[in-house]
């Protein structure tokens, strides 16, 4: 085994089983397979850790760690991450607390965050304080400092560490200007995590405030103010929010009208939360309709979602993959080949994005072979990415044989794929031996001098 191999099959799902196959082995009771395949002398990282995982679950924590030596032994963070976990969770922190500290004082990153509330967790607080400290500039490191510095009721020292990276005409992190500070300031989440210590400290009022100052930059389609809102309650203040009436908005961002309208959803009110994003449209014209669409169609009103995303007459593939899937489901697959037609006539061409549409509303209509044909008649037809999508329709239609078929013309591409279809069909051992096979090696490109002309 060695590590640097280990880790990199795990991070690109190569030479070895994905996690989601290996929970579908187990399904399907193959466990002996997974266990062999755990205890394999080069290692398979997935099957080891689900396998370790079940026996666990049993109360055969020994046995469980007796699985994963080999891969801890490689001084492998990952494995170690995991040996820790399952030791801390039965109540062995001391022996987790061990094994992690040698990762994070060589300076993983990782390490030092699992360390560090690993201590908290088990009453060495202020050792894990002071190990997170000197990293106030990381937003990783960052996020639990708070955490542990509040529960040791030293919040205003965190809230001060902050305050001050937030503070005007701080040097840039990155070039050191004082001009563009604000702007590149770390940890980049800084009002966030400050907003996060008054909460914590049950001081909500200066929490929002803070977000208001600051600006509550959303993340990942989240936005932190708009869920402190909703926790306390505060919905007025969030309508207020959502519609941008209290000079924090400008009117173009859906999160927090997401936000109200989940809300509202949640607690029954349907007519509401359609009403928040009717309201929005008029200032968002995509996020909006497509958002009020799926609400529409969750209970059960595809027909007002298919006019909804209809009237935005769009050729972007995402709004089209909405209102096809709509057509689909509402049985009108036929209007939706309709529009794709008129589109295409419009537009003069269809590429593969939108192509890939026509092939599950024609097995809608009882059309599938006519469906395969025109697939593999696209210009793009025999791409690895359309091979893969026109196996995947064949399979959503019953007729698996005949995707493996389709994959099996170059196996090697297509090894997620058809491993998948394997398992399903009884293949467990072939479909193994093939995700664990190695594809050739892709040679560098040359080496060119720099260019002032493209391709650069």
């Amino acid at each position: 085994m060695d590590s640097a191999v280990l880790d990199r099959r795990t991070r690109m799902h190569e030479e070895c089983v994905p996690p989601d196959l290996v929970d579908r082995l187990l399904a399907l009771g193959h466990a002996d397979l997974v266990r062999a395949l755990a205890l394999a002398e080069d290692g398979d990282w997935f099957c080891a850790r689900a396998w370790a995982r079940l026996l666990a679950g049993r109360g055969l924590l020994e046995e469980a760690l007796a699985v994963l030596a080999p891969y801890v032994g490689t001084g492998w963070w990952t494995a170690a991450e995991e040996a820790a976990r399952l030791l801390d969770a039965e109540g062995r922190g001391g022996e987790a607390i061990a094994l992690v500290g040698p990762f994070a004082r060589d300076g993983e990153r990782l390490a030092l965050r699992d360390l560090a509330l690993l201590l908290a967790r088990h009453g060495r607080g202020e050792e894990a304080y002071e190990l997170l400290l000197p990293h106030i500039a990381d937003w990783f490191l960052a996020e639990p400092l708070v955490e542990v510095g509040v529960g040791l009721g030293r919040g205003e020292e965190v809230a001060a560490l902050l305050e001050a990276r937030l503070s005007s005409g701080i040097p840039c992190a990155e070039c050191g200007s004082r001009e563009c500070g604000e702007r590149y300031r770390k940890p980049f989440n800084a009002v966030h995590l400050l907003a996060s210590v008054r909460e914590r400290q049950g001081r909500t009022d200066e929490a929002v405030a803070v977000l208001r100052h600051h600006g509550s930059t959303p993340v990942n389609n989240r936005d932190p103010l708009a869920e402190l809102l909703v926790r306390h309650g505060r919905i007025d203040e969030l309508r207020a929010y959502a519609a941008g009436e209290d000079g924090d908005r400008d009117g173009d961002g859906p999160q927090a009208v997401r936000h109200l309208a989940e809300f509202l959803e949640a607690r029954g009110d349907v007519a509401g939360a359609v009403e928040a994003y009717r309201e929005h449209a008029a200032h968002d014209r995509w996020h909006a309709p497509s958002l009020l669409a799926e609400l529409l169609a969750r209970h059960g009103r595809g027909a007002e979602a298919i006019e909804v995303v209809r009237a935005l007459d769009s050729a972007d593939d995402c709004t089209l993959n909405l209102l096809c899937g709509l057509f689909a489901t509402e049985g009108r697959a036929e209007e939706g080949l309709a529009h794709l037609d008129a589109l295409k006539a419009r537009r003069g061409k269809e590429e593969w994005e939108l192509f890939r549409l026509r092939g599950p509303l024609l097995a809608a209509c009882g059309r599938l072979d006519e469906a395969v044909r025109e697939a593999l008649a696209h210009p793009e037809g025999r791409s690895p990415y359309a091979v893969e999508s026109l196996a995947d329709l064949l399979a959503g239609a019953g007729r698996p044989e005949e995707a493996v078929a389709l994959l099996e013309e170059d196996r090697l591409e297509h090894q997620r794929d058809l491993g998948a279809l394997l398992v399903e069909l009884g293949r467990a051992e072939e479909a193994v031996a093939l995700l664990r096979t190695p594809r050739p090696a892709v040679p560098l490109p040359e080496p060119v001098g720099y260019s002032d002309c493209p391709p650069f």
